[in-house]
């Protein structure tokens, strides 16, 4: 009987991998264990799964401390040594242990204790045709710049970051499409295999790309990977791309951790978009990783928007990142959209609508065209309110008012989750004429309904679309044709393709402006461009007017929306970037956010006034601790620490030491470490 030990990488918050006993004798004939593949173990009362990170002969636990592994997945091929260098990479960069990471990258699926659902993929997989890859159905014709970017790209050699920054409909997506399939036929001249991976922001785009994606590379096997898959089906497509069996994959912030043993080409749409960045447990930047990724497998990588991050736009501007430029839309008959501010204090809106809008609106109407209007607000009204005493609906477990949801009777709390019915009285005073304060998507619905009772109108945000599916059913709707006003929030305001929709209201976008975040206004200009951008897209008809996006403002002199009008982010992205060099914010400072909550506020506030102080952090600038904005979130207090400096690897080096301060202070306080906050 031989003795082998492997350490196995689990899912856990300890800062530390385990040593496992694996049997060999010869009435049961074992083989040798593999570094990368997956490991079943038990962990306390419990059995766990994990990864082999390394296999030795010997280990520094006693002989009578050590358990016996209990099986390992051998039917599935080990996870490569690429893969596992990427998971240490956001270990030691994010300041997790390793498994923390690994583990949940993985379907849970393959994490169970049964190896059925493992079995059952396989075969499924097994039964597909292997050896048809039928060449790419013929593509559209490009434009000249297009055609550029596409040469461009696919004749990068090595790693090589570039920027394809084209305005919205300048078809981009066409871009990448080309240029995936320059890049599949070139790995099949050279009788090799290549996988290309295409990140983006989120769920509700993937049916549109991947429907582009199926008819335009017929019969090439393409695997999808997002959160909102069942778990047998996400699966069945982690194995396909693990396997090596999909050629191009398409998924969300998750995917960029999937195994792609072949992967020769990534592409990034809207990388600009928050949702890259994961909010929670592991707060990894999608985007951050991909670079790193195709700079460990000395690849390509491309990131694509209309409004870059300033992050991207400073690399591009320092010649870090390559810069490829779509100017035009795709179509020749496609223009920009002109953009008009409303002034509404001049213009006073009735229903939240000026009459300048509500014109616009009759005019699409009548000519049979779509219009949207865009309002960042779910719900009916952010706050119930009484005019009597002044009672405002807050929550009882937040530092937050609780948002009127008229359709569903009920007043939710978007931070929580608590909702309670609509009282029928004023809870102070008993005043029974409550009124609701400002306007949510519900109540511009509502408004709409009054004012165009003949019009199709649908509302499209995250309480109209909870059920599985339902948000592509609605999507499909308005490209059918079968709506004439669509009401959305930010989830139809970037990548879908509407062809008749010519006019594009904004409502209430004034808040951002004097928010305390500095990263508001940047994404503020994102988001009005990229909603101005679903207008127009398939040009102008003959005899039609050209489309038009109207802002309803209290500002028309803000420099932001005169930036807009003229549709010019370079000089928006030129200034902010010097308003950020000046003031000492990123892309100029690295920062890391120390995060605290307690039932009490102070208990918190004195973890992070330990914290500031428990480590030397000579050229490192710890902020004073903060309450939070909303400081309470389901009767939990929260609190902050920002820790900044001008270098990275003199962040990182402080937050190693800093962190193994802080996980051996005893503290009531819950708290976790966030590296290049997005929300601060």
């Amino acid at each position: 009987m031989t003795d082998v030990f492997i350490t196995v990488a689990l899912d856990t918050p300890l800062d530390t991998c385990f040593d496992y006993r694996w049997l060999e004798d010869g009435s049961q004939p074992r083989n040798k264990p593999q570094v990368g593949q997956l490991a079943l173990v038990p962990f306390g009362r419990r059995e766990a799964a994990g990864i082999i990170v390394e296999v030795k002969g010997e280990s520094d636990v006693p002989a009578d401390k050590i358990k016996n592994a209990i099986a390992i997945r051998e039917q599935l091929p080990p996870l490569s040594a690429r893969w596992l260098e990427l998971c240490r990479f956001a270990a030691d960069y994010y300041q997790r242990p390793l498994g923390e990471v690994a583990i949940p990258a993985l379907p849970k699926n393959l994490r169970g204790e049964k190896s059925v659902s493992l079995d059952r993929a396989l075969k499924k997989l097994a039964r597909l045709d292997h050896a048809h890859d039928p060449a790419p159905a013929d593509a559209p014709r490009l434009n000249d710049g297009q055609q550029q970017a596409v040469d461009a790209i696919a004749a990068a050699e090595g790693f090589a970051p570039t920027l394809l920054y084209g305005v919205t409909g300048s078809g981009k997506t066409e871009v990448y499409l080309q240029a995936a399939s320059r890049v599949l036929a070139a790995a099949e001249q050279q009788g090799t295999q290549a996988q290309i991976l295409i990140l983006i922001p989120e769920i509700n785009l993937t049916p549109q790309l991947e429907g582009n994606v199926r008819s335009r590379f017929p019969g090439v096997p393409v695997a999808t990977l997002h959160s909102g898959l069942a778990e047998g089906e996400r699966l069945t497509n982690w194995l396909a791309a693990h396997l090596g069996h999909a050629r191009i994959v398409l998924g969300t912030r998750l995917a960029i951790m999937a195994s792609l043993p072949h992967l020769k080409l990534i592409i990034i749409d809207e990388e600009h978009d928050a949702s890259y960045k994961q909010q929670e447990g592991l707060r990894y930047s999608a985007r951050d990783l991909a670079v790193w990724r195709a700079r460990q497998l000395s690849i390509p990588i491309v990131l694509g928007s209309a409004t870059p991050s300033l992050e991207t736009w400073h690399h591009a501007q320092s010649g870090r990142y390559r810069q490829l430029e779509l100017r035009e839309r795709a179509s020749q008959s496609a223009v920009l959209p002109k953009v008009r501010l409303i002034d509404m204090e001049r213009d006073k809106p009735g229903e939240g609508l000026t009459s300048t809008l509500v014109g616009a609106l009759k005019l699409r109407l009548e000519r049979g065209e779509q219009s949207l209007l865009f309002l960042n607000r779910r719900g009916y009204a952010p706050v119930l309110a009484c005019d009597a005493c002044g009672w405002i609906g807050n929550c009882p477990r937040c530092t937050a008012f609780m948002v009127l949801h008229k359709p569903e009777h009920r007043m939710r709390c978007h931070h929580c989750s608590l909702e309670l019915r609509i009282p029928r009285s004023c809870p102070t005073c008993g005043n029974i004429d409550l009124q609701p304060l400002g306007r949510g998507t519900q109540r511009v619905e509502e408004g709409l309904q009054r004012v165009f009772p003949q019009a199709r109108i649908m509302r499209i945000d995250a309480d109209s679309t909870r059920l599985k599916g339902s948000a592509q059913a609605a999507f499909d709707s308005v490209h059918r044709g079968d709506v004439d006003i669509l009401i959305g929030t930010q989830m139809v305001a970037k990548g879908h393709d509407f062809r008749n929709l010519t006019l594009v209201g904004v409502l209430n976008p004034d808040t951002a402006l004097f928010s305390h975040d500095y990263r508001a206004s940047e994404r503020l200009f994102a988001q009005l461009m990229q909603v101005a951008g679903r207008a127009g897209r398939a040009g102008q008809k003959e005899g039609g007017n050209a489309s038009e996006v109207l802002i309803q403002t209290r500002y028309p002199t803000h420099p932001l929306y005169g930036a807009v009008m003229a549709h010019d982010y370079d000089r928006f992205a030129s200034d902010l970037l010097e308003e950020r060099r000046q003031a000492g914010v990123p892309p100029f400072m690295y920062q890391a956010l120390l995060r605290a909550e307690a039932r009490e506020l102070q208990t918190a506030l004195d973890f992070l006034q330990h914290a500031a102080q428990c480590t030397e952090h000579e050229g490192i600038i710890i902020n004073d601790p903060i309450p939070m904005t909303v400081t309470r979130v389901s009767n939990v207090d929260r609190a902050q620490l920002l820790a900044e400096s001008p270098s990275r690897p003199a962040l990182q080096a402080f937050l190693k030491a800093w962190m193994a301060q802080l996980r051996a202070t005893k503290t009531r306080a819950r708290w976790s470490l966030e590296v290049d906050p997005v929300d601060i």
